[in-house]
């Protein structure tokens, strides 16, 4: 497996980053624990999770499962390299969610002990709260990283400015910030490449994009339909919006001899400033094909021609928009 450092940090993660979010909904606990030891078993050391993924089985079902693994021993925990999230709404009783220094600290021990484990590597707001100056969340931060419960912090969803305003006050406060941004990135997905990836650069933090595969829509979502295979309601209209474009890359792929799921990834690989793609594999058998992305090297002439596929907004910001 691949390593890379997370952005300016020490910590070496693995070039794929395992996602948990169908632990639990989509995914029973016993398959679950198959994904996860197997990423293990192939080097991945680098697992996603959030406090509010569960879904049909209830906000924090999928830490659980996560921690209940961590749980049968084996250095499973002390292999992980382990990033989850706070912000989302876990109750309805005022200050179970968002990112006030209350509610960080009380999402941050239930998180804890839900993944039955001492520490987060990289605890993530899973979203910007302009409700909350930054002096109360880099303070909750702050006692958190004190404490030994968290070592690293991370953003997600954020705009380039907020990473940028997040950064220059945790810099004023002698705190090292935000280290890494889960962000939304893929091929048809590309607006965060105006200011985000630019922020993230300059401030050394990794880039984790979610959702690499478009929820599937990069997948060989046509070639699946004409086998059969239901797409989902949101796919079904994405595809609507995108059809010529995602035709022309099924075919582009064919003419490569690879899957699109794999070109999908590998595209994200090739690009220096991302660290590693998120990755949600429902089966062991999903994983396992993962893996192709990354002996899958892309020449200039393939990344052109995925440009004019996929066009993107035309680079970072100014010069997309003006000159």
């Amino acid at each position: 497996m691949e390593t890379t450092h997370l952005g300016r940090l020490g910590v070496i993660v693995s070039r794929l980053c395992l996602g948990t979010m169908n632990f639990g909904p989509e995914t029973s606990e016993e398959d679950s624990f198959a994904i996860m030891d197997r990423a293990l078993e192939h080097g991945i050391n680098f697992f996603d999770t959030a406090n509010v993924y569960g879904r049909s089985k209830g906000v924090g079902a999928t830490e659980t499962i996560v921690g209940n693994w961590f749980a049968k021993g084996d250095g499973r925990r002390e292999k992980v390299v382990l990033a989850t999230k706070v912000y989302g709404e876990m109750g309805k009783w005022p200050n179970e969610s968002r990112l006030s220094a209350l509610a960080i600290r009380h999402a941050c021990d239930a998180s804890l002990k839900r993944l039955q484990t001492d520490h987060i590597d990289v605890y993530q707001m899973h979203h910007i709260y302009r409700e909350a100056a930054w002096e109360e969340i880099w303070q909750a931060f702050e006692v958190l990283v004190q404490q030994g419960k968290v070592l690293y912090v991370g953003s997600s969803n954020f705009a380039g400015w907020h990473i940028a305003r997040a950064n220059e006050i945790a810099r004023s406060r002698h705190f090292l910030g935000l280290v890494s941004e889960q962000c939304l990135y893929n091929l048809n997905d590309r607006m965060s490449e105006l200011e985000v990836l630019p922020a993230c650069e300059a401030y050394g933090m990794g880039v984790v994009p979610w959702s690499p595969l478009a929820g599937g829509l990069l997948a060989g979502v046509l070639g699946k339909i004409e086998g059969g295979r239901r797409a989902s309601d949101w796919v079904q209209e994405d595809l609507a919006k995108f059809r010529d474009r995602i035709e022309a890359y099924e075919k582009f792929c064919s003419d490569l001899g690879e899957q699109p799921a794999d070109v999908a990834l590998a595209w994200l690989l090739a690009n220096p400033v991302v660290t590693a793609p998120i990755i949600g594999p429902r089966t062991v058998q999903q994983l396992d094909g993962s893996l192709r992305a990354l002996d899958l090297a892309l020449d200039d002439d393939t990344l052109g021609r995925l440009d004019e596929i996929f066009p993107g907004p035309g680079g970072p910001a100014p010069e997309a928009y003006a000159w």
